[in-house]
């Protein structure tokens, strides 16, 4: 999908911003795409690398259908080349290596194992881009939604196609965007089409949250979360869920040490200060701001621990059930009934 003939036998790939140009018998970036005879064909189809059950909370989305699980799943590779990437084992694998779990399958262990919706996430969604829109399309026929977790690099082509059975993504940002970070630390030219994918998915109706991972000494200044915060703000929101997540060694940054408690809730502090509502410090269970609280009044109404709900106190239609504001919340909120499961 999304790709056209240049000539010459090349074809130019729209799915990410890169929109590689792929001479025959090549590959994009990403590994998985390949011209064959002036087609472009994904090499990762139906080759699931990754299939787990998880709460939607891991993903993380607090304010999309909050309790509910998530038929998890992913193949191999990835348009960017994080130097911290915790999946970097699939994310980075450049063999063609996957179980076969076709969309039809798939779908119906989502069914089985009782999920409410299924996840595009772990690699790049974007790079899976056919397998993912197939899947997404029956899941809608069996009454299920789906999300993606992503880069944010697709392009608006391809936000556009995936939007009518797309329901809610998260967008990573790392190191808060700060360019000079993407260039060095995960090779990607710039930051700044992500805010024009954020703009599409709004205009589509995609439920958004954002997360900024902060990685310490080399992703942390401050003036950066709030830069970043502030055109979460005016992109697409004040009341936009955003996490702020704690790094944590690996891959090739293993000598790097996790981000401190402080780093992370000066961070917070400051996407506040830029005018978000609702925002979260991830991957330190236990603290506070792992809840949701109401806007308006301060009341917690959905207390978290770690990935799992443990109470709330929101009114049907995601009222506030102290003072009655309405809450930026898709729900219903319920605890699942499945069971969190790794299947691959």
């Amino acid at each position: 999908m999304l790709y056209e003939e240049l000539g010459g036998g090349k074809v130019r790939c729209n799915l990410c911003h890169r929109r590689c140009t792929v001479p025959e018998g090549s590959t994009g970036f990403c590994r998985v795409r390949r011209n064959k005879e002036g087609r472009l064909y994904s090499l990762v189809y139906g080759k699931a690398i990754a299939a787990n059950v998880d709460p939607i909370e891991k993903k993380p989305l607090y304010h999309y259908r909050p309790g509910s699980a998530v038929f998890s799943v992913a193949t191999i590779g990835c348009n960017f080349r994080c130097r911290f990437c915790d999946n970097w084992v699939i994310s980075q694998e450049e063999e063609v290596i996957g179980k076969n779990l076709p969309p039809e399958q798939l779908v119906e262990q989502a069914v089985k194992h009782r999920c409410e919706g299924i996840s595009y996430t772990y690699t790049e969604p974007t790079i899976f881009f056919e397998y993912a829109y197939d899947s997404a399309k029956l899941a809608k026929e069996r009454g299920l939604f789906n999300t993606f977790v992503t880069n944010g690099y697709m392009t608006p082509e391809a936000v556009k196609a995936i939007a009518p059975y797309l329901d809610a993504a998260t967008v990573d940002f790392k190191a808060s965007g700060n360019p000079s970070f993407y260039r060095e630390f995960m090779s990607v030219p710039s930051p700044e089409p992500i805010f024009e994918t954020l703009r599409e998915m709004k205009a589509s109706g995609i439920f958004v949250e954002v997360t900024d991972l902060i990685v310490t000494k080399y992703g942390d200044n401050l003036d950066d979360v709030y830069g970043l915060a502030s055109r979460i703000k005016e992109v697409l929101g004040p009341y936009t869920p955003f996490h702020i997540l704690r790094f944590h060694p690996d891959y090739q940054l293993i000598d790097v040490p996790s981000t401190p408690l402080s780093t992370l809730e000066a961070a917070a502090e400051k996407a506040m200060d830029a005018g978000l509502k609702h925002v979260y410090i991830g991957n330190v269970p236990g603290h506070k701001l792992e809840h949701t609280y109401c806007p308006n009044c301060g009341q917690l109404v959905i207390e978290r621990y770690s990935f799992y709900l443990a109470s709330w106190r929101v009114e049907e239609g995601s009222k506030c059930a102290n003072c009655g504001f309405q809450l930026n919340i898709v729900g219903p909120i319920t605890r699942s009934g499945a069971r969190w499961a790794s299947l691959i």
